[in-house]
């Protein structure tokens, strides 16, 4: 299989971290963040949510509701997220439906999801509700110790889903085209 062939399939690695400039838009679009639910110590790093899990939680992930509790009082009363989950077959619809489920729900007051611009997936179209900034040029992911990875072979996309258009805009128009 050669190289352009491999845009829709699951290499196995999903270890790739957000570079901070996308980070501090999607900080500035939802005032903060408060909850990450697929992160890692290394990523919290960067994201400085005040709650997030690791693949140490298993399935909570997926099993609890996002609002959590009271342990966690977030500071607007329902909590901000960022997402990137980890990209693969199994996983990229699973979490995806569990973002836009929570939303629903109104278990969380924003989101802010990255992913690959894969346009034809079944997975991706849900996203394509929302408004959305195509990354440009492609992101170049941090592998987990803070290196850029070169030769991204798909360009990537912000969703979000929250209600304050306007700070979205601002926030990503200087990362690429923003579309609501």
């Amino acid at each position: 299989m050669n190289p352009a062939q491999h845009i829709n399939q699951d290499s196995g690695k999903v270890e790739y971290y957000t570079p901070p400039e996308i980070i501090e838009a999607a900080r500035a679009t939802m005032d903060g963040i408060d909850f990450d639910p697929f992160s890692s110590d290394a990523a919290n790093l960067t994201v400085k949510a005040e709650v997030y899990f690791t693949k140490h939680h298993g399935d909570l992930t997926f099993t609890e509701g996002w609002m959590l509790d009271r342990r966690h009082p977030w500071k607007k009363g329902i909590p901000s997220v960022w997402m990137n989950h980890p990209f693969s077959r199994t996983m990229n619809a699973r979490c995806v439906q569990k973002l836009i489920h929570e939303f629903k729900k109104k278990h969380i007051r924003a989101a802010c999801c990255i992913t690959f611009a894969a346009t034809s997936e079944a997975w991706f179209r849900p996203l394509m509700d929302y408004p959305q900034c195509f990354l440009s040029p492609r992101t170049n992911y941090l592998d987990e110790h803070g290196n850029k990875v070169r030769g991204v072979t798909k360009g990537s996309v912000v969703t979000y889903l929250g209600y304050d258009l306007t700070r979205f805009q601002i926030a990503f128009e200087q990362l690429g085209k923003v579309k609501v």
